[in-house]
């Protein structure tokens, strides 16, 4: 029967990156996505697959159930863009201005459509129920994963897949890990007040960029010298704010930055670490402060077993040359919230596209096409996999 789901899903190409295309041509900003969802609500409304609508916001949830029992088991695609200009010159462009998935998410859901398209032919022959999850808002904290769990759409799901096209990886690569796999996401923001003043006259100001800068550079030393360095984590400054003419020393400054790490404890060390270096600093100069740290998204930690029928999954892809385990990456994701309900695991499809191979967040963000059907693929195998072992 796999091999027949896979046929079919190779002669649904066309149709998937038409549904891609269109979908990066319209793309919709988190907690926005109203458009894109009533899309997708209507994607199997005429399929004649049962669907929720808004579920923990603008989430979309299809549930097949099979011929034969079996364990019900989600899939996951996200469909939210970014605030980002696209600046590719291709006929699919985006024509929001100021908005562009960016990130793949169009592919994902293109995919997963499909995925269900042809999984409905295939209904009666079919083992458990299948659910698929289509999830708004991962982009931006608190996300959409974590309202869906805690709606309770899921409380009847024995597992959860997931996947992202990945733009930086080679076409034909699968990669995953059996462990924790990406990285909890923080975001803080710290203000400086000082004292301003004329730029003649410093010895009767507290300069607040001064201030910052120091703030910043012993920032620094929280990873390089307070923490194991057998742990992983990263402090990031993205935004820096104070002044307003050359001759005037600023009176405020902004801080705004990122922590990633792949360990709780760690992430409470680096908070303790970075109120004592702010706490010290600002004393030592006479300013005050204002710290504010925004906890995100947690690690996405993948299920060993699931996480290993991925790779299992991948080697029985024709497409697929390389399915590895690797080290943990930086950035994060909110599927984290459904392995911490659920058992589970995510991974990467491999989409470098070549001769265009840009970061994800990138004006010129695209992927290789050719992995829709390879992520398609790869998740309901896993899926008839799970069904075999459970």
């Amino acid at each position: 029967m796999l091999k027949e789901v896979h046929k079919m899903l190779d002669s649904l190409y066309p149709e998937m990156v038409e549904i891609r295309r269109y979908l990066h041509q319209y793309p919709e900003l988190s907690f926005q996505e109203t458009k894109t969802a009533q899309y997708i609500a209507d994607f199997y409304k005429e399929l004649g697959i049962p669907y929720q609508t808004k579920v923990g916001g603008n989430g979309v949830i299809a549930t097949l159930k099979g011929g034969k029992p079996g364990k019900t088991v989600a899939l996951r695609a996200d469909f939210d863009a970014l605030p980002i200009q696209d600046e590719k010159d291709v006929p699919y462009k985006s024509k929001v201005d100021g908005v562009m998935h960016a990130c793949g998410h169009d592919g994902h859901t293109a995919q997963l459509l499909m995925l269900a398209k042809t999984m409905k032919e295939f209904q009666t022959e079919l083992f458990g129920t299948i659910v698929f999850l289509h999830q708004h808002a991962e982009e931006y904290a608190p996300g959409g994963a974590k309202p869906i769990v805690e709606s309770g759409a899921l409380d009847h799901v024995d597992a959860i897949f997931g996947t992202h096209l990945w733009a930086t990886t080679p076409f034909g690569v699968l990669q995953t890990s059996k462990d924790v796999f990406m990285a909890g996401a923080d975001r803080f923001e710290i203000t400086i007040q000082g004292q301003g003043g004329h730029g003649a006259y410093p010895h009767e100001t507290k300069d607040a960029i001064v201030i910052g800068s120091q703030v910043i550079s012993d920032l620094q030393q929280i990873v390089s010298r307070r923490l194991d360095p057998l742990e992983t984590a990263v402090l990031t400054i993205g935004k820096f704010e104070a002044g307003t003419a050359f001759n005037v020393i600023a009176d405020k400054a902004t801080l705004v930055g990122t922590v990633r790490y792949l360990n709780t404890d760690i992430q409470e060390k680096i908070i303790d670490e970075m109120e004592k270096i702010i706490k010290g600093v600002c004393t030592a100069n006479d300013a005050t402060y204002d710290f504010n740290y925004e906890k995100g998204y947690p690690p996405l930690v993948n299920h060993a077993g699931d996480a290993e029928l991925v790779l299992e999954a991948g080697e029985k892809i024709d497409e697929v040359h390389t399915a590895e385990e690797v080290v943990p990456v930086m950035g994060g994701e909110d599927f984290a919230y459904y392995t911490i309900a659920k058992p589970g695991a995510y991974f990467f499809t491999g989409a470098a596209k070549e001769g265009h191979i840009y970061p994800h967040h990138h004006p010129k963000f695209d992927i290789d096409e050719r992995a829709l059907p390879v992520a398609a693929k790869t998740l309901i195998q896993a899926y008839f996999d799970y069904q075999e072992k459970n």
